[in-house]
């Protein structure tokens, strides 16, 4: 783990939270391994949430129709994105890790984070139509959620009254950071911690401090490789593969589930 970089992207409004307790926990382990942590505190530096012609400092190429992708793109390639965009894609270039510490607001991430991800992975710079998925840029990369829930875990099971947690992390890990191109991690869970004693936080913590230890070494969480997909009809997933599989009990992944039983725990733990 040495000299390996680690950006935390930090949502919360507290320093006295368990999220910022995690936060801390995340960069004294790290940095005992002797990795070098950054932290994007989103409230403390006021970050943007909206994306808006406003993150584009030069000329726009159509003010009339304002595109956010096509124009942040151009502004990417010309160097005229705000200095709160670019200052954020330094970090994430120069990361080999990055954390995303939160507490989960309905079923996702805080709108600051989210507009963290809208305004930073910019079309060009964190994917472009060839480069995406398993072929995508920052595939060298690893990326994971570390976040805290309101509710307890028995609510968010597969007979839960809040339904399966693999499933809410779907449109996460799947749609924001591996279609980046991130080997996503299995997630940080810390469940109901507002709900339980003091005793059991700090046992929580000390989980999250042990997991640090080989955190860079873990496998990444399963997704189907950009290849089985034929990009000519529709990115459907190819014959072959649909063959190959049509004997097992579960399908690929939780999107890609072939209307078969979903795989157990796909986006909460690797290798299965």
């Amino acid at each position: 783990m040495a000299s390996k970089k680690v950006l935390i992207v930090y949502a919360h409004q507290s320093s006295g939270s368990f999220n910022s307790a995690a936060k801390d926990a995340a960069v004294e382990a790290l940095t005992a391994k002797g990795c070098t942590v950054e932290v994007s505190d989103l409230y403390a530096m006021k970050f943007k949430a909206t994306a808006t012609a406003e993150d584009i400092t030069g000329e726009v190429k159509n003010a009339d129709h304002f595109c956010y992708g096509e124009e942040t793109k151009l502004a990417w390639e010309a160097g005229t994105l705000t200095a709160d965009i670019t200052e954020e894609q330094r970090k994430l270039t120069e990361a080999d890790l990055v954390i995303f510490q939160f507490p989960m607001y309905w079923f996702t991430v805080p709108a600051i984070m989210k507009g963290w991800m809208d305004r930073v992975l910019t079309l060009g710079f964190a994917f472009t139509h060839e480069k995406r998925y398993s072929q995508g840029i920052f595939k060298d990369k690893k990326a994971m959620l570390s976040f805290t829930t309101g509710s307890q875990e028995s609510m968010f099971s597969a007979d839960g009254i809040n339904g399966d947690m693999n499933v809410t992390l779907w449109p996460l890990q799947n749609g924001i950071l591996h279609y980046c191109g991130f080997q996503v991690l299995a997630p940080q869970i810390f469940w109901a911690p507002s709900h339980v004693p003091s005793e059991a936080r700090g046992t929580m913590l000390e989980g999250w401090r042990t997991r640090m230890q080989g955190l860079l070494g873990e496998n990444p969480l399963a997704f189907t490789p950009l290849d089985c997909f034929d990009g000519e009809k529709g990115y459907q997933l190819k014959p072959e593969v649909h063959e190959k599989h049509a004997a097992k009990e579960f399908g690929l992944t939780v999107g890609t589930h072939l209307g078969k039983a979903l795989p157990p725990n796909n986006q909460m733990k690797a290798g299965v």
